[in-house]
């Protein structure tokens, strides 16, 4: 596998050893031992989560604070995604910074996300989107950054009068009166 660390520290973009026949293909995604290598840290995920999207829809920025903060490790297996990561952490260099990377079936990338940073992405087509987290979800630690924050200035890429979002994520707090 291929790693190659992204412009947010922590942030890891993984790209695995695709082995193809007359069958089809199988990679491996995730195996312990190598990721403690890769990342220098044991990372135990401890859930998986899936969601399916149709075309346009935004799901974010999100994040979970105090003990229940979360790294993840994302892949989508169908379909086509552009993901943001905003590093949240106050004594990071690139606090406050984004990172985007387009995700899909096709390029097999893959994304670690270290704690303390909020994740959202756009669904560029009907997609599957699965992500492993290192900590148990808390609806009481659950929070969020707005995505169409002027402060982030992050390019979606997409028409924003076509994007669907929930009305959770269009009440979520701007980046400079977040708390975590």
């Amino acid at each position: 596998m291929k790693v190659t660390e992204a412009k947010l520290k922590g942030c890891f973009i993984i790209e695995p050893v695709i082995f193809k026949d007359e069958r089809g293909s199988f990679c491996e995604t995730y195996q312990k031992e190598r990721f403690k290598e890769v990342l220098g840290e044991d990372i135990n995920f401890v859930q998986t989560n899936q969601s399916y999207s149709i075309k346009g829809t935004l799901r974010g920025l999100h994040f979970q604070k105090g003990e229940y903060a979360q790294s993840k490790l994302i892949t989508v297996p169908k379909g086509k995604i552009l993901d943001v990561v905003v590093d949240l952490r106050k004594d990071s260099a690139t606090y406050g910074h984004h990172f985007k990377i387009e995700l899909s079936e096709s390029n097999h990338k893959m994304l670690f996300i270290p704690r303390g940073m909020a994740h959202g992405f756009l669904a560029l087509e009907e997609t599957i989107f699965i992500y492993q987290c290192d900590n148990y979800y808390n609806k009481e630690s659950e929070s969020g950054i707005l995505y169409s924050d002027s402060n982030l200035a992050i390019d979606w890429e997409f028409d924003a009068s076509n994007l669907i979002v929930s009305e959770k994520d269009r009440l979520l707090p701007n980046f400079n009166s977040f708390t975590l």
